[in-house]
Formats: C-alpha cells, structure tokens, sequence
C-alpha cells in the first residue's frame, strides 16, 4: 500500500486479514496527522502490517506480473522488497513520479488510460492493432483505477467500481490477447 491516510490504513488492515504480509508505504516521518488514531492503534496491533517511514516506491519489477519493487528511503538508501500486489491510495495529488517515462500520465501525475491516451503524445507507440481498453494505461494488459487516474471522480465508490471493471478488462484483455495467436 502507498499512502499514509485513512484510506491506506483502513486498506492495509483489510488487506492483514488475507495477505501473509502487508507494508504500507509512507512518505511523511508518522502515521498521526494525516491518519485517525484508530486506525494508528489497530495498525500498530498488527504484526501482519509493516510500515515504512520515508519512504516512496521508485520502481516496479516483474516480467509479465509484477514481483518486487524498489523502495527509496529519506536517507537515500534502496532496497528491493518482494511484491505480489501494489495498491496506491494517495489522494489528491498523485505522487506517480515513480511511475514517469513508464506509463503516461498528464503534467499533474495522473495516469491516463482509455480514450485519455488518444488525446496525448502517448499514443505514437501504442504497440498493438486496436485501441486501449477503457482503464488501460499505454502499456497493454496495464490497467489503473482509482484517483491517480486522470478524470477519476476521487470517491471510494468510484474507485472500487472502476477496481471491478479493471477486473472485467484484464479477463477482456487475456481473451483477446489469446485470440491473437
């Protein structure tokens, strides 16, 4: 999980209750501004939940799926943590700079996906013979959802119905991408 609010914490508790690990990733030095001290007490409780102080993603990894990624310290140090899954819930601003010169975004940050991607200069190297699907980011098979989408409502409902129909386009994409053979 990125992020240091209420969403992330409240996720990162969800989350405990079937991964074998979960680490939440958080820019600033505490979890007490930003997050209600509820969730701070039942994060804490957690031996499940890992939280890293300073600290932002600056790569993803995997061939095919993604398997680690490499997070950056305040104090500059690197390290690269296995990862099976990664969940962004980081408000307002988007604070995808990890993410530029990978996957499109917009001068603020966001990721632009679906038709988004037709009206940027991203669009020149779109690999395949048929337009992005419409949560795909200009990676085929990439999909985002949620508020670092570019034209994302910023609602929890919202974000979890676009998480459902990224579900749907990743099984529209793999039948697809099978017809292809």
């Amino acid at each position: 999980m990125i992020g240091g609010g209420n969403s992330a914490g409240q996720a990162a508790i969800h989350f405990a209750r079937y991964a074998a690990r979960v680490t939440l990733v958080v820019r600033g030095t505490s979890l007490k501004e930003p997050m209600s001290s509820y969730l701070i007490t039942e994060i804490n409780a957690n031996e499940i939940i890992d939280v890293r102080f300073e600290t932002r993603v600056v790569a993803a990894h995997g061939t095919g799926q993604l398997d680690q990624l490499t997070l950056r310290d305040g104090q500059s140090r690197t390290v690269q943590v296995p990862a099976d899954a990664l969940f962004a819930l980081i408000g307002a601003q988007p604070h995808t700079e990890w993410l530029r010169g990978t996957v499109a975004c917009d001068h603020h940050g966001f990721v632009l996906t679906g038709s988004d991607l037709s009206a940027s200069d991203e669009t020149a190297s779109w690999p395949i013979n048929r337009g992005p699907l419409l949560l795909e980011t200009n990676i085929p098979g990439a999909f985002a959802a949620g508020d670092l989408r570019q034209g994302s409502i910023k609602r929890v409902a919202s974000a979890v119905g676009e998480g459902a129909i990224a579900i749907h386009l990743v099984h529209q994409y793999l039948r697809l991408a099978g017809s292809a053979d």
